[in-house]
């Protein structure tokens, strides 16, 4: 009996390859082409009568094999239109905290253009967020870019009126705006 069983399971194993071995893909004969004359399906409308089935496609005779004297097409020179930009600020408080903590490593190196660079950009992830704007007075102010700095202060204040350190800010950009008045004159002469 044991070997009668080896003998039926043998069987069925070499019954079972032979199955899997007609569903293997031989990789030297290419797939034939897709069948040019069959037409598109119509869209089909939610209002529209159910259709009739397709028609089974007509029978081709073998694939047509590439001729190498006919030269491939041309390929395709333009390159796909980029989608459009988005008009307005993106909100985005992940990438504007990200921004304003690089900023803030900057402008602590003395990097003053790298900072300035990343407040503005941490204002425009969340145009609401009163810090990038201060941020941004400090490195116009160390720059000595006196007038941004006044901006960049008073934009601040503009969202965190009633900030703690309000007075201190204030003080500050009656400052700057004395010392952009000296300097307008030395610019002028120069």
């Amino acid at each position: 009996m044991n070997r009668f069983a080896h003998v039926i399971c043998g069987i069925f194993l070499l019954a079972g390859a032979q199955r899997v071995s007609a569903q293997q893909v031989n990789p030297r004969v290419p797939p034939p082409p897709p069948a040019a004359d069959t037409p598109a399906a119509p869209a089909a409308s939610p209002n529209a009568p159910a259709a009739t089935p397709p028609a089974a496609p007509p029978a081709t005779s073998s694939p047509q094999a590439i001729d190498p004297s006919v030269a491939p097409p041309p390929p395709y020179d333009e390159a796909p239109p980029d989608p459009p930009a988005p008009s307005g600020p993106v909100f985005d408080p992940l990438h504007a905290q990200r921004s304003l903590d690089v900023g803030t490593f900057y402008l602590k190196k003395g990097s003053y253009d790298a900072a300035i660079d990343r407040f503005i950009e941490a204002s425009n992830y969340q145009p609401n967020l009163a810090m990038p704007w201060r941020m941004l007075g400090e490195a116009y102010e160390k720059k000595h870019q006196y007038a941004k700095a006044v901006d960049a202060y008073n934009k601040y204040l503009r969202i965190l009126p009633h900030a703690a350190g309000a007075a201190k800010i204030k003080k500050t950009i009656s400052e700057l705006e004395e010392k952009s008045a000296q300097e307008s004159p030395k610019k002028a002469e120069r």
